[in-house]
């Protein structure tokens, strides 16, 4: 990987251009660049070409420059043929006038913006690179700067503009990427809390395998950024320390030792062995927070995906039939209006349009089987019109269709959520977690036998992630102050029943962890200075031996133990915790920001605000929006592979930064 020097800020003076060695600070001011154009054949040599004859001309050769005497020779003394037959009426330039070579202007008049005589003035530059920003943007092959089609296309829209080679592009694309990775970093660097990191996994055609590491945290203005920090790719995937190697160049590139506060990532590709060295790693990068306590195993995303599919794999047989009867209506104009007319026959009243699926995104099979199931009075009777069409379904078939229909759409508007822009905050997606678990687990011991022994393998895969996940989930519901514990206690109780105690506990007593973790670290923070007694403290605090006789003031409480004695439960004091926890509940708003909320009261609340902005911030899916309906592991596709792993890294990495900024 070449990662040491994609952390130096760059000069943009530095940014390479067209390939093309030219004074870039100043504009090219001879006359003859009128009626010339300048193209790199080759690295670091260049020719001028005639607009007229397109006869060549050495111009820049091994960085040498010929000059321009020829190229003014050429049009003013009538060699170039075109342009004297042209100009036979015109009296500039006369063909074989010796007088004209003097009269021929030595410079070009000054461009002003905007329009320029018959004309918009030309930035080569800034064309150079809005080009890399629509590669970027649009992920077309850096090698379409080299196409013909497209060299045409652009001189018909500005006959001054200088064709780029491949390696030009790809260095203007990497160096926008290294001025916004600074950026990006700058603003890292600056937050008052820490970091959350997603981790997820690509397939290739060849053995090499792709690492996304997805940032997660929010600004000191409290505005909440996911952007993907690293690809990384690893040529052995399956290894025991690709996770961990993985892992160690993200915290060593964005600077996030000891700041990493959660780290999420799917068991599909995480193996017992995997999660302890990450365990390892974590604890040991991580000591005051994580102790390798906060990684998670569960993206939401991908159990959603696994549950969607093994449901529509337990009816493969009816969806398919489904499928191939949508695909018979589907496969002719005719067919199509045929059953249109018989719909209208039947006065069936359904909106839908049939469509044939994609098995590899289950959204789409899903919308399939319910605008079907919406017209399953057509389908019965379309043997009747079309005697060819023999897929009928029986009306037994069809009510099965209909209730796998019902508890896909349970996963579909749960996975709905994490495609919504601005991506929502972690404190909501404890009340929609606990919806699904809440219906499967009530169909699952239905007394419907066909209902029940389609859900209950469901709800028991979907029981796993619930009760692997719910207490962080819980803890980020807490962190809403229109909730609080009440949601918790509500949720825990219609679920747990008699156990629901026990549960409820345990999140309290992770809230009250967490704010004894984030107050001595926050008290540490502030008492950091070069005295030895500070230092002393820090480091009994670390080793678990506090020695209260620091700092003793005139009452005889040390400066230690009035700040501990804030959340230890001295009755002459009452934490942040419980004053948050004991106010009343904020009314419900439809357009409530709870971020805006943690902003206003952060100086009320200063240690639950430090909180609240690394919890509000923690993923529950590794998925990119474009991706979580997806039933299998994305691949990088050939082309993509065959690129340094720079510019693969600089091309996603700046598209997902700049479609954050919207564009």
């Amino acid at each position: 990987m070449e990662f040491d020097a994609r952390l130096t800020p760059v000069n943009n003076d530095e940014i390479p251009d067209s390939g093309v060695q030219l004074n870039k600070k100043r504009r090219k001011k001879s006359i003859v660049w009128e009626y010339f154009t300048v193209e790199t054949v080759g690295f670091g040599c260049s020719r001028a070409y005639c607009k007229q004859c397109r006869k060549s001309f050495s111009y820049i050769s091994n960085s040498k420059l010929a000059g321009t005497s020829h190229l003014k020779r050429h049009i003013s003394l009538g060699i170039c043929q075109v342009l004297r037959e042209k100009n036979q009426q015109s009296s500039y330039p006369k063909t074989g006038s010796s007088q004209n070579t003097a009269n021929l202007p030595k410079k070009r008049p000054r461009a002003t913006p905007g329009f320029a005589g018959n004309g918009i003035s030309f930035d080569q530059q800034r064309c150079n690179f809005d080009i890399a920003k629509m590669i970027i943007l649009h992920d077309y092959p850096l090698h379409i700067v080299e196409q013909q089609s497209f060299n045409d296309f652009v001189r018909t829209l500005q006959p001054q503009f200088n064709p780029l080679c491949l390696k030009s592009v790809e260095g203007d694309c990497v160096a926008m990427y290294l001025r916004k990775k600074q950026n990006l970093l700058n603003i890292i660097n600056g937050i008052p809390g820490q970091v959350n990191l997603t981790l997820d996994f690509w397939t290739s055609n060849q053995t090499v395998g792709y690492f996304f590491v997805r940032g997660h945290f929010i600004d000191n203005d409290w505005n909440l950024h996911r952007p993907i920090l690293n690809v990384v790719s690893v040529p052995f995937p399956d290894s025991d320390d690709s996770l961990s190697q993985t892992l160690v160049i993200c915290l060593s590139d964005w600077h996030l030792e000891g700041r990493l506060a959660t780290l999420t990532l799917d068991k599909s590709f995480s193996s017992e062995i995997v999660i302890e060295n990450l365990r390892g790693l974590l604890s040991v990068k991580n000591p005051a927070i994580l102790n390798g306590q906060l990684l998670n195993r569960n993206c939401y995303g991908r159990v959603l995906s696994r549950l969607a599919a093994h449901a529509l794999w337990t009816m493969r047989d009816t969806v398919s039939n489904v499928r191939e009867s949508v695909k018979y209506v589907k496969s002719s104009e005719s067919q199509e209006e045929n059953f249109t007319k018989l719909k209208q026959q039947l006065q069936v009243p359904s909106k839908m349009d049939l469509s044939i699926d994609d098995p590899c995104k289950w959204d789409t099979t899903y919308h399939m089987l319910v605008a079907a199931c919406e017209m399953k009075e057509v389908f019965t009777c379309l043997d009747t019109t079309d005697p060819d069409f023999r897929m009928n379904l029986t009306m037994g078939e069809w009510k099965q269709v209909e209730t796998l229909c019902a508890y896909l759409k349970y996963l579909y508007n749960a996975a709905t959520f994490l495609t919504a822009q601005p991506y929502p905050t972690s404190n909501i997606f404890f009340a929609e977690v606990s919806k699904v678990q809440v219906e499967l687990k009530r169909a699952a011991f239905n007394q419907d036998p066909f209902l029940s022994s389609l859900i209950f393998s469901l709800h028991e895969s979907f029981d796993q992630y619930w009760r692997e996940s719910c207490l962080m989930l819980a803890t980020a519901a807490a962190m809403d102050p229109r909730h609080k514990m009440k949601l918790v206690e509500f949720t825990f109780a219609n679920i747990f029943g008699e156990s629901a105690e026990a549960w409820i506990k345990l999140v309290k007593d992770g809230l009250h962890e967490l704010f004894i973790e984030y107050s001595t670290q926050m008290f540490l923070t502030e008492t950091n200075g070069d005295d030895g007694v500070n230092i002393m403290i820090k480091e009994s605090c670390q080793e678990g031996q506090i020695d209260s006789s620091f700092f003793v003031d005139e009452d005889g409480l040390s400066d230690f133990e009035f700040c501990i004695s804030d959340f230890t439960g001295n009755s002459q004091f009452k934490s942040e915790l419980d004053e948050y926890l004991e106010e009343p509940l904020l009314a419900e708003e439809a357009d409530f920001d709870i971020l805006r909320w943690w902003k206003v009261n952060g100086l009320k609340y200063p240690t639950l605000s430090r909180i609240a902005s690394d919890i509000l911030s923690l993923p529950v899916s590794t998925l990119t929006v474009d991706s979580v309906f997806d039933t299998e592991i994305r691949k990088m596709d050939s082309y993509r592979s065959s690129l340094s792993s720079l510019t693969l890294e600089a091309l996603i990495c700046a598209k997902d930064w700049i479609r954050s900024e919207g564009l």
